[in-house]
């Protein structure tokens, strides 16, 4: 019995410590690098050497496909910027595609530290919910694929700087099946 528990606590530890993920493995696209093929390829599923019922363990610790997006908003605002816009119509039609169109999604906001913790939270959470709204309405999006959720500043991509605009970010995850 305590090998079997010994060795749940080993797989734990090694799955949470895969799943995180260091600033240097993450690709932010910026507005301007923001197109259909980027977001198909940060977002689709990988082809994995599974055979039969059996997965391979990197299966198991890998995390869930995501596309990291530096989205502009106004300042102390959920309104979106033109360019903001212009950005997720390239991933509206991108999550249209038939590579994506069968999958859900997290739409995760994320800020940085100026401010209060409440402030960010209540401020990433408007503006996971403004994509959302944006990529229903303009792009006929199913309302069931896309979840909004504000992280607030708990996750930032920058950690030696707190201030940093790579830490506003929108990031969006696929949900694995």
């Amino acid at each position: 019995m305590k090998i079997n528990s010994l060795y749940g606590l080993t797989l734990s530890l090694l799955m949470a410590s895969a799943i995180q993920v260091s600033a240097e493995e993450f690709k932010l696209l910026h507005e301007s690098e923001i197109n259909e093929a980027a977001v198909i390829d940060a977002l689709a599923p990988e082809k994995s050497g599974r055979t039969r019922s059996f997965r391979p363990m990197d299966d198991y610790l890998a995390r869930p496909p995501s596309a990291s997006m530096l989205i502009t908003f106004n300042t102390n605002s959920a309104n979106l910027t033109f360019s903001a816009k212009q950005a997720l119509d390239k991933v509206g039609r991108a999550l249209n595609m038939d590579k994506l169109a069968e999958f859900s999604f997290v739409i995760e906001g994320h800020a940085d530290r100026r401010g209060s913790y409440e402030l960010n939270q209540h401020l990433s959470e408007e503006r996971a919910a403004a994509v959302r709204y944006y990529l229903i309405s303009m792009h006929d999006i199913d309302p069931t694929r896309l979840t909004a959720i504000g992280k607030g500043y708990t996750e930032p991509l920058n950690k030696d700087n707190p201030l940093a605009e790579e830490n506003r970010r929108v990031t969006i995850v696929r949900v694995v099946k």
